[in-house]
């Protein structure tokens, strides 16, 4: 779904986290519809995330595709002063930059070919309230720059249109990408960034946090209505032992799997998707694969560092000229002094 929207704090309705469910009395947040913290990674999670929902200043979640960002980002907007106003989410990539800018911006009737009418853009549709943008470093640099000027300004000018008009929304940005990386190359906006990254929250990838995959599954399980809800101690192992490269994302799949094959009773080893049950090596360590460019520039980057920003020293660790590695740093955007 391109865009998702609800009036209330969650369209499922309030639903404690296990974090919050302790009775303790302890501050934390109070309206985490799915959300799960039974690992320490989540808790320390939440932890820092409570203050940041209480503010009102632009956010950044990072983490793998799939981790749980735009649950994360429902959970921050309704805890936050904004929680009553709508909450409105949109895709980045995957929309073309023509329509992407409509989408966000509106436009008005004849603008452009096939614009018959008016539109309110999702600015509008957020006005008091959170508008999260996934994927925000797969955004155009032209819509970059349109962006800035509504954090900077707090307008917005619909496609078309001459006089903008005045929005209160809060951003909440999410992506699996190094932001930074790609301001050194050039295609992320330095000074979006900067104007973004007022908080920023990194959502742990599901390897990392064991102790969240059985109360997820089994809250995937009831979201299926599967009967029992439960799994054999052989299910439960397969699951603890699976890298899991798609996070929960993969994780419900694999519960609608298993509820199905199930038909009701606990879920075995059998009814989990083969993938799960034998997984194939990866051809590099447990790392995803990457392009070549993006490994190379980690790859000397490290040698740098290790020879104290020496250029000449890191050439000959190198195995290349100094010259080379020159232009080897100029083209990766790189900045190092001998």
């Amino acid at each position: 779904m391109v865009q998702t929207r609800c009036e209330t704090p969650f369209e499922r309705g309030p639903q404690l986290c296990s974090h919050c469910r302790t009775g303790t009395g302890e501050p934390g947040l109070r309206r985490c519809s799915r959300l799960v913290a039974a690992s320490p990674a989540m808790r320390a999670l939440l932890d820092r995330a409570v203050p940041i929902a209480e503010a009102d200043a632009p956010v950044v979640l990072f983490g793998e595709t799939g981790a749980g960002k735009e649950v994360l980002a429902r959970a921050i907007h309704a805890n936050s002063s904004r929680r009553a106003k709508p909450f409105v989410a949109v895709n980045v990539a995957a929309l073309p930059a023509e329509l992407l800018e409509s989408e966000l911006f509106g436009h008005v009737k004849g603008a452009f070919t096939g614009a018959l009418s008016s539109k309110r853009g999702l600015f509008e549709e957020a006005d008091g309230g959170s508008l999260l943008l996934d994927e925000i470093g797969e955004m155009p640099l032209a819509l970059q720059a349109k962006l800035l000027r509504v954090l900077q300004d707090g307008e917005v000018r619909r496609v078309g249109e001459v006089r903008p008009f005045s929005v209160d929304v809060r951003i909440l940005c999410a992506t699996h990408r190094d932001l930074r990386q790609a301001v050194r190359l050039h295609r992320f906006r330095e000074d979006l960034y900067y104007r973004l990254k007022v908080f920023a929250l990194t959502v742990p990838p599901l390897r990392e946090r064991r102790e969240d995959l059985e109360p997820l599954a089994r809250m995937f399980l009831q979201g299926e209505g599967h009967a029992s809800g439960e799994l054999t101690a052989a299910a439960r192992r397969t699951l603890e032992t699976y890298r899991w490269p798609g996070n929960v994302r993969e994780l419900v799949n694999a519960m609608r799997h298993g509820a199905a094959l199930s038909r009701g009773g606990p879920v075995d080893v059998g009814h989990l998707p083969d993938d799960v049950v034998h997984p194939l090596a990866r051809p590099v360590g447990d790392e995803p694969l990457r392009p070549l460019a993006e490994v190379e520039r980690e790859h000397v980057v490290r040698v740098l560092e290790a020879c104290g920003g020496r250029q000449g020293d890191a050439a000959r660790v190198l195995g290349i000229g100094r010259t080379t590695l020159w232009r080897k740093l100029r083209g990766l955007g790189l900045e190092a002094a001998d």
